[in-house]
Order: C-alpha cells, then structure tokens, then sequence
C-alpha cells in the first residue's frame, strides 16, 4: 500500500503542476507587468496540494511549476540567478503554506467553516508572502535600474511585487476557501 500512495503522491503533484502552469498561462491576460509577473491562478493548485499533501507535497508542486514557466513560458530572465529566484524558489516556497495542512484537514472533517476559512487563509497569507519576499530581493538586487531616480530601491521592488502578488493572494484565498469548503474531498486522502 505504501507504494500506491507514493505513486498517488507522484501523480497528483504533476496532474496538478501542470493545471498550475495552464492557469498561469491563461490569467497572464489579465495583467502582465513589462518585467514580469500578473495576477495569476497559478498558486491554487500549489495550496490545494499543500492542504493535501503537507509542505513535500507543496514544495515539489510549487518547484515543478517555476520549472515549467522558465521552460515552456515567456519566462522573463536577464540572469541565471535571477532567473531560479524568480521562477524556481518563488514558487516553491509557496509550498510552505502546507504547514496548515493538518489544521485544515481537521477543521473541514470536523465541519468547522470559520475555522478552516481562518486556516486556509492563512496558509494562502504564508505561501504569497514567502513568494514575494522572493520576487523583491530578485528586483533589489537584478532590477535596481528600473527604479525611478529618487526612489529607494527596496520600496521600489516592494511596491512593484506587491502590485500583482496582493490580489494573487486575494483571489487565492477566496478560490481556495471556496473550493475546499464544498469539497472538502479534494483534500481528504481516503485511508
């Protein structure tokens, strides 16, 4: 049995890695910043692995998506490094917000709505931030020379991330909650 449910664990990280991948590439209409980033759906796959799975679960999902937008996407990269922090650790953080996997998955069993609302909003919260925190410090350090003469640097970044990644979580959050309070199964591993 062990077996099946590593295999499981394979096939529900990649099914779900690649309807994170479509659906950033779908909502990248929706706004498209010149140096890259949008208003995306792309982090709900990622949270819904993560409140199934815990942080492996997250983590690998979140990795394999950076993998796919830096390959197969019009992936934004003037330098290498640049490049793995905004495409493959930006996401793969997001993966942490698995760390409330247990809370929600207690609180959807036990039927408690405002709690698993709480819980899922805060991994969401979590997730989006670590992501941000990310995609500021590959602006300070790789897009210092877009920022408007007099402006620091850091605030610059921050404001610029902030800008797409704000309602990222927002929608997030909202989806999630959404989905996950009328089926709770899609996190729900049957024994």
């Amino acid at each position: 049995m062990q077996g099946n449910k590593r295999l499981l664990f394979f096939i529900e990280v990649a099914m779900l890695s690649a309807l994170a991948f479509l659906l950033d590439l779908l909502s990248g209409v929706i706004l498209k910043l010149p140096q890259g980033g949008s208003i995306s759906l792309g982090m709900i796959p990622i949270f819904i692995i993560a409140f199934r799975w815990g942080i492996k679960g997250g983590l690998l999902t979140g990795l394999l998506l950076g993998f796919l937008q830096a390959v197969l996407s019009n992936a934004y990269i003037i330098h290498p490094v640049q490049g793995f922090l905004d495409y493959y650790l930006a996401f793969t953080v997001v993966g942490f917000s698995g760390i409330f996997f247990k809370a929600i998955q207690n609180s959807l069993a036990q039927n408690k709505k405002n709690a698993s609302i709480v819980y899922i909003t805060l991994g969401v919260i979590l997730g989006s931030a670590l992501r941000l925190i990310i995609h500021v410090i590959a602006g300070v350090t790789f897009f210092a020379s877009y920022t408007p003469e007099g402006t620091p640097v850091l605030a610059y970044s921050i404001t610029y991330n902030s800008i797409y990644m704000i309602p990222t979580m927002i929608v997030s959050a909202i989806v999630v909650s959404i989905l996950l309070l009328a089926a709770p199964r899609l996190i729900q591993k049957n024994k």
